[in-house]
């Protein structure tokens, strides 16, 4: 029986491997190995695609990392999109084009204290789906759920948002 050990970035059980990681979004090698499997079924397969803009962001919010400018402003581009996409009920290209924004302006956004829970569902549930509809259910479970968590930032998120509009 293969070994479990929690992530610690979203606190989901992944198997205990050596591997690779993201360089500033914490996490387990386990569950960088699962992320990378889903991200693989939804580039192969434009109709496991659809929630891709979700699969990135919530991925991204629940593994935030330790305060430096390149997490800081991850955080803050994904939750940003997460909050057009979950609140505004705006496109997925909208959302991705809000992100190209934000990277631009570097050293404006703030460090959020992640929440201490990371949300019920992780990327292990998206990855257990076993047909589009699931795979597609839980991704949209799954950022409501990561999105859900950051509720106690919603505000300064938003007021990024109305900054962003002005651009």
């Amino acid at each position: 029986m293969t070994k479990h050990v929690p992530c610690p970035g979203c606190g989901g059980n992944f198997p205990a491997i050596e591997g690779p990681t993201h360089r500033y979004l914490e996490s387990s090698p386990g569950c960088w190995k699962v992320y990378g499997e889903v991200l693989a079924r939804e580039y192969s397969d434009p109709a496991y695609a659809r929630l891709h803009r979700l699969t990135v962001d919530t991925y991204a919010v629940q593994h935030p990392g330790r305060p430096n400018p390149q997490a800081i402003q991850s955080v803050a581009g994904h939750l940003i999109s997460l909050c057009l996409v979950l609140e505004r009920r705006k496109s997925m290209a909208e959302a991705t084009k809000a992100v190209g924004l934000v990277t631009r302006r570097k050293g404006h956004y703030m460090w959020l204290d992640p929440p201490c829970s990371m949300g019920a569902v992780t990327v292990a549930d998206v990855h257990m789906a076993q047909s589009i509809e699931a795979h597609l259910a839980l991704v949209q479970k799954w950022a409501e759920s990561a999105w859900s968590v950051w509720a106690p930032h919603h505000d300064r998120v938003r007021l990024w948002l109305a900054e962003l509009a002005r651009i």
